[in-house]
Formats: C-alpha cells, structure tokens, sequence
C-alpha cells in the first residue's frame, strides 16, 4: 500500500472489527472507495482459542479477514492506530 489513511481509535470496549468497521466507514466517505488492506500494532491481531479444560486463551493471529479487508501485523504501526487503505500488487493480499 503505497497511499493510506491513519486512523486512531483507543476505545477500549470496542472490539478490533468493529475499529476496522469505523475506519473503513469514514475511508469509504472521505475518499469514495472501499479499502482492501489495514495495518495494525501485532499486540492488536489476536484471537481466541476455545480450551476444554478452561477459559479461553488469547492467541496470535498472522492476520484477520474483516468484510473485505485484511487485516495484517506491521511493527511500525503504534497501538490503537490502524493503517488503512486499498492493496497494490506488492502487498500480500488474499
């Protein structure tokens, strides 16, 4: 992704895709396409594995598919902001 929008949401209660659902939102008003590809901290990618034995555990996730959107890991990104824009051909899309 060569052009993309930053997005900050540090709510809390709110889940990562319903934040990725809000970016997207604004993305599509302000700019009039769908984005594709949204980068995020990877403490923000994780995931839940149901346990027999017990509560569920929080377990890491290479990436997560919201609607259209891919939802990949990138170090550079700070907690609570979300890279947000639509893939090129160089990216890994699925």
């Amino acid at each position: 992704m060569e052009i993309g929008m930053l997005w900050f949401d540090n709510d809390q209660k709110a889940s990562i895709p319903s934040k990725v659902e809000r970016a997207v939102q604004y993305y599509q008003k302000k700019y009039g396409k769908i984005p594709n590809l949204c980068y995020v901290h990877p403490k923000m990618v994780k995931g839940d594995k149901v346990s027999k034995k017990g509560p569920k555990k929080e377990i890491d996730q290479d990436s997560l598919k919201i609607g259209q959107v891919l939802v990949l890991k990138n170090e550079k990104i700070l907690p609570d902001h979300f890279w947000i824009g639509i893939g090129t051909a160089e990216d890994p899309i699925s």
